[in-house]
């Protein structure tokens, strides 16, 4: 790591406790939904934070065990017979990404679409504020981490609802209510100014903690116990400690199931780390771009490690992802803070964390959520227009009433025909000639320009040479992708000056405008202000990549 790691520390530190907090109960609530020794979650979240932290180019994304891999994880156990034997595909499926990953497979993410990935987003936040609002009220029959709408327990997200309100716990309300307060009022420009250092949500649950204890001592009937609190395995001595850790059952190498679990492992995790990385990226201030190859080799080598000592097959998860960057984390050292708390504590001092209130995390759960799904966003999609605002919608609704990679997959096929229905015929074309030095690239939009022309003209912008002159010319274009417009404007707005290319926009229209944007509106009457200097054109189609 390079030397300039803590240079963000004081932003990193409150960040990586905020991203503890919430990863304790979510390890250990998926470990439990997922028919996992109880242990095993927290041994994915302590790899997910330092090793896959370390490995990974990702600044602000958090890794660990994946409410989405809990039903494949619960039938797999049971397909194989024993735990052991399932170690030995989470292995084996950290090969599998890894070897995803040096052939450059994450390359589909570059085909999600923006307003799939915003849907996911929000999607999340309001399931977390469903699923956590019975936790608020001291109903905690369901496992935290448990994000489907059909519930482990037997309920569904709204049933839950329900029950939570007609079997109300008075002092687990109180302290959810309590935290609250704690933390919007550390939200307030005083606080934020002068106590940056000390996050609200570790004050909010410090409080909550010392509450509960007197609750406890006085013999109140507000204290809370049992299932309402944090519930780490302790262990009595070093050797008992050491049984929480299992080796893998290599004699099942020969075993054809197992390799079958592996394939689907690797095959989910891949696909939920890469939409994870999309949307944190989307979330990042600093709109930092992950690679994701390089994610997914990290990915694979955090499910080696696992699965080699009776870990929980992990994904990068938005949940402590987005708790990570509302929390105001600058870099991945976040993410290695928060890994080396989980295992300080549950080797030093788990019986401290079995004195959290999980109505003080379902506070802490609450605001991420709002965060993720603020009421303004709905309003920016529909201003985007129907092929931005109906797969959205469909994501959104689709997430909620199932889970999160069938949802994503409904999302996914609304914004193709969203296309389809908007006359999606015409593809993105460009035929690339030499280019010599002193020319002027020149770069023709067609008519219909979408989503999957994305990875193209994002590709081709990358390899244009340094020192350059670009026009890019929307002249033609009757439609062009939001995504599409993204990539242009971080290219003539950002990529372009870092690389001394000179980049013009010609012929966008009012609808499309990009920054700064030269107010002609073709080529022909760009041309005289650089008389004789257009000899060069790059035309491809939308399935050749020429670099």
């Amino acid at each position: 790591m390079k030397s300039n790691v803590f240079a963000h520390i004081r932003h990193d530190l409150p960040a990586g406790i905020v991203v503890f907090l919430v990863a304790v109960p979510l390890c250990l609530g998926i470990a439990l939904a997922s028919g996992a020794p109880f242990f095993s979650g927290m041994i994915a979240g302590i790899i997910g934070g330092i090793v896959v932290g370390i490995i990974s180019k990702s600044h602000l994304s958090v890794s660990g065990p994946a409410a989405g891999l809990a039903a494949i994880v619960l039938a797999s156990i049971q397909k194989l017979g024993t735990y052991e034997a399932f170690l030995l595909a989470v292995v084996l499926a950290g090969v599998i990404q890894l070897a995803l990953g040096l052939l450059k497979a994450g390359a589909i993410a570059n085909y999600f679409p923006s307003s799939v990935i915003k849907g996911m987003l929000t999607a999340i936040g309001i399931i977390i504020i469903l699923k956590q609002i019975p936790h608020a009220f001291g109903y905690d029959k369901d496992a935290e981490g448990d994000l489907k709408f059909l519930q482990m327990d037997g309920e569904n997200t709204f049933s839950a609802l329900f029950n939570a309100i007609s079997k109300i716990d008075f002092g687990a309300t109180l302290i959810c209510f309590l935290s609250l307060a704690i933390m919007i009022l550390w939200e307030k420009p005083f606080f934020k100014k002068h106590i940056k250092i000390i996050p609200g949500a570790l004050v909010a649950v410090i409080v909550s903690v010392i509450l509960n204890e007197i609750f406890i001592t006085s013999k109140n009937s507000l204290a809370l116990s049992g299932e309402h609190l944090v519930k780490v395995p302790v262990a009595s001595s070093f050797s008992e400690f050491f049984s929480f850790f299992t080796l893998p059952d290599f004699s099942q190498l020969t075993n054809g199931k197992v390799y079958v679990v592996a394939i689907t492992l690797a095959a989910v995790a891949s696909i939920e780390t890469l939409l994870c990385i999309e949307a944190v990226d989307k979330l990042d201030p600093e709109k930092r771009v992950t690679p994701p190859n390089r994610e997914l080799v990290a990915q694979g080598v955090g499910n080696m490690m696992s699965g080699m000592i009776g870990g929980m097959p992990m994904t990068s998860v938005i949940v402590r992802s987005s708790a990570n960057v509302n929390s105001g984390a600058k870099t991945k050292l976040s993410t290695i803070i928060h890994g080396i708390l989980l295992l300080t504590t549950v080797t030093l001092v788990p019986n401290l964390l079995n004195k959290i209130p999980l109505a003080s995390l379902a506070a802490i759960l609450l605001m991420t959520g709002y965060k993720l799904s603020n009421p303004a966003l709905f309003k920016k999609m529909f201003q985007l227009g129907k092929y931005q605002w109906v797969p959205f919608l469909t994501t959104v609704l689709a997430i909620v009433f199932t889970d999160l990679l069938v949802g994503v997959g409904i999302g996914l096929c609304a914004s193709i025909l969203a296309l389809l229905y908007g006359n999606y015929k015409n593809s993105y074309y460009f035929h690339k000639e030499k280019h010599k030095d002193g020319e002027i690239i020149l770069i023709h939009l067609s008519e219909e320009v979408s989503f999957l022309n994305k990875a193209s003209i994002k590709l081709t912008l990358e390899h244009l040479p340094e020192n350059s002159t670009v026009i890019i010319d929307a002249s033609d274009t009757h439609y062009i992708d939001y995504d599409v417009l993204e990539i242009i404007r971080d290219f003539k707005d950002v990529q372009a000056p870092l690389r001394n290319i000179n980049c013009k926009t010609v012929g966008f229209k009012n609808s499309y405008k990009i920054s700064n944007t030269d107010n002609v509106q073709s080529v022909k009457e760009y041309i005289p202000r650089y008389p004789g200097m257009i000899t060069a054109e790059y035309q491809k189609t939308s399935n050749e990549v020429n670099t």
